[in-house]
This record gives structure tokens, C-alpha cells and sequence, in this order.
């Protein structure tokens, strides 16, 4: 089944009740049992609801795994991943990193006596030389928020399996429709749900994907056991999103395509990170392992001090300067200040997160307004 017939069929059937084509929303926190324990597979709404699970069903094939894991951020489904972990156990990361993981991380696991080692990934081989016997998980971002740097998933999975190391991916940048790691060897990915599956910033949601039983089954009990669960309307809002996916990242990919065009000319613009560029850093990696290049796209301004960024940023007509990505509107954010302002500044610096940097978030609107918004703003 091709990627965007299963964007709106998979895990869905008619409800056997009306035969509503639509999945209902089961808004229920309990079920009725006709005696105890026997029940339809339901018994308590934190555990399993239909219309997640619909949901659950829906993300796991868009990822070509077996399961998955429905939770209410995707710092949920993060933190799930960790807890598998025990005080001792080392993890090895990127050093650029969403600042929300970077701060769950250090702030929270790192109290666990959990290790974390933050390295750069440029060259999968690197990892080599902090792995060891007390490494339990490598979790990586490609591309990562905001540098766009580009890690080679099917290299880090062959370190992976020769140490039996749990291999975890956040594909949120990509999204299924650009990328598949556990097509490529990964053990679980990861999506903030919110971003691009959600696709309309009216959701907050998380999910893990995997094809090993073992994983989902511990997985699922810190599911029920911690609570991270999301409920059946967000659950919907997400289903209805999935169904316009495929077409949502094809927009989001042509106005990318355009606008990454637009500022590598523009006199303005410093560095600029899109991996739909020849020149960008393992480019041929990313050709390699996506179907595409996104709608994501970074750049700092020559010159720029952090007033005239500030200033840059709250200049824009049709981008919105706010938080999150992914959505069907474009948003420009200031990742220094916003998403990663955790990451202490001499450590986010090191891997290009600098004052003058902003980010954007692409979306489907018509590409002639959002140039000229552009020209408007960098003016």
C-alpha cells in the first residue's frame, strides 16, 4: 500500500455500530465489563481508548513498524524511551539537539545517574569513541533542530547492533513521508506528534514506533504506568491530520525548495542550513536516506547583532514568530531565545546556535506571499 492511501485508511474501519467512515471519538475514561476482567479488550481509558489505538495503528504504518505508542508530547514519549534506562547507564546524543530533550536530559535524568555524552555526528564513526560497556542508548535528531545537520541513520545502526545498544530516532524534521529509520535500522523512532502528523499547531501529541515486541511491551507499560497518554478528541484531530499528509509535505517541500533558493542569493543572509543543497554537510547522506528535503530551513545574517535579529524576527507579515513547526502556516523562531534558551550559550554556540540564527517552519501558503514577506522582513 503506497504512503498516502495508508495516510488515510490505515487503522481505520467503518465503526461496526453505524458504519461512520470516520473514526468516532470515544470519550470515555471507563468501560463496561460483563464480569471482571472480561471485557472487549477495554477496561480503563489511560490503557487503551479505540480511538487511539486507531491512531496508534495509523502512525505505526506509516513507519513500516509493527507498534505504536500514542503519548500526550512528545517530551512524553522521550522520557518513556529513557526510562528504560538505570542509574549507571550512559547515552550518547548529538550535540545539537532540540532544547526541550537537551533540558529533560541534564535537568531531570541526569539526577537518575544517568550518563548523557552530547557529541557531534557528522561522522557516525565518532560515536566509536564514547561508546562502551555502560552505553544502553544512542538517540539522535536528523535532520536536528535548527543546524539541519544530517546524521546517517543506517551507519549509527551498524554501531548499534554491534553493541547492542537500544538505537532511537527522532524523525520529527522529516516525517514519515520523507523518512523511514526503522527502514534503515533503528530500534524505535520517535515523533512530536504536534509538528507535522498533527499539521494544523491545534494538537499536542507524541508517539514511538517500533517492530521489536520486547521494546513495545516495556514501552507500553511506562505508557500506562506514568500516564502520558493522550485523549481520544486529540487522538481524532491527529487521525484527520494524517489523512492530508502526503499532500501537506509536498507543498511544504516545493515552497522549501523556493525559499532556501531565495536566501542563498539574498545579500543579507550568512550561513543558511537546508540540506536540499549540494554543499550542505552530508548532503549525499540525506539524498540517500529521504525522499525528500522539507520545509525546514535556518540562516544567520551578516552582521546581526541580537537587536536587529529581534528585530528581523518581529518584522514578518505572514510568518508568525512563535514556537513549533510543522504546521500548515510558515513560522519563524528564534531559537536562541525560544526552543533551545535551556542550552546554556557557549554550549549551543559550538554547534551553530548563535544570537543572529532563525528558523523557519515553511508552510503551504502561497509561495509568491511568502517571498515577498521575506524581502519585506530582510529589507
Amino acid at each position: 500500500m503506497k504512503f498516502g492511501t495508508k495516510a488515510i485508511h490505515a487503522g481505520q474501519h467503518p465503526d461496526p455500530t453505524t458504519g461512520a467512515i470516520m473514526t468516532p471519538i470515544y470519550q470515555t475514561s471507563t468501560y463496561w465489563q460483563e464480569s471482571p476482567g472480561k471485557h472487549k479488550g477495554y477496561a480503563y481509558a489511560r490503557g487503551k481508548n479505540p480511538t487511539r489505538k486507531a491512531l496508534e495503528d495509523c502512525l505505526a504504518a506509516l513507519e513500516n513498524a509493527k507498534y505504536g505508542l500514542a503519548f500526550s508530547s512528545g517530551m512524553g514519549a522521550t522520557d518513556a524511551v529513557v526510562k528504560l534506562l538505570h542509574p549507571g547507564d550512559e547515552v550518547i546524543t548529538g550535540n545539537d539537539l532540540y532544547g526541550g530533550s537537551y533540558r529533560m536530559f541534564t535537568k531531570v535524568f541526569a539526577n537518575y545517574g544517568i550518563k548523557f555524552h552530547f557529541i557531534d555526528m557528522a561522522d557516525a564513526n565518532n560515536i566509536n569513541n564514547y561508546i562502551n560497556a555502560n552505553t544502553k542508548l544512542l538517540w539522535i535528531e536528523t535532520p536536528t533542530n535548527p543546524t539541519m545537520q544530517i546524521v546517517d541513520i543506517e551507519a549509527v545502526s551498524k554501531i548499534a547492533k554491534a553493541n547492542q545498544v537500544i538505537f532511537a530516532v527522532d524523525n520529527t524534521f522529516a516525517s514519515p513521508y520523507l523518512q523511514n529509520p526503522i527502514d534503515l535500522g533503528a530500534d524505535i523512532v520517535m515523533h512530536s506528534v504536534t509538528k507535522y502528523l498533527g499539521g494544523h499547531s491545534d494538537v499536542v501529541m507524541g508517539a514511538l514506533l517500533t517492530n521489536d515486541e520486547k521494546l513495545y511491551d516495556q514501552l507500553a507499560f511506562i505508557h500506562n504506568s506514568c500516564g502520558a497518554t493522550p485523549g481520544p478528541m486529540d487522538s481524532f484531530l491527529v487521525l484527520r491530520g494524517i489523512k492530508t499528509l502526503h499532500l501537506r509535505m509536498k507543498a511544504h517541500c516545493e515552497n522549501g525548495r523556493q525559499i532556501a533558493a531565495f536566501l542563498k542569493s539574498h545579500p543579507k543572509v550568512d550561513k543558511l542550513y537546508w540540506p536540499g543543497f549540494t554543499d550542505h554537510p552530508n548532503h549525499e547522506i540525506a539524498k540517500k536516506q529521504m525522499r525528500d528535503f522539507g520545509g525546514m530551513i535556518s540562516f544567520t545574517m551578516k552582521g546581526a547583532d541580537l537587536n536587529e535579529t529581534f528585530r528581523v524576527a518581529s518584522s514578518f507579515k505572514v510568518f508568525s514568530l512563535a514556537e513549533s513547526l510543522g504546521g500548515v502556516e510558515s513560522l519563524i523562531n528564534h531559537p536562541a531565545s525560544m526552543t533551545h534558551a535551556s542550552i546554556p550559550k557557549e554550549e549551543r554556540e559550538k554547534a551553530g546556535v548563535v544570537d543572529s540564527l532563525l528558523r523557519l517552519s515553511v508552510g503551504v501558503e502561497d509561495i509568491e506571499d511568502l517571498l515577498a514577506d521575506l524581502k519585506q522582513a530582510l529589507a
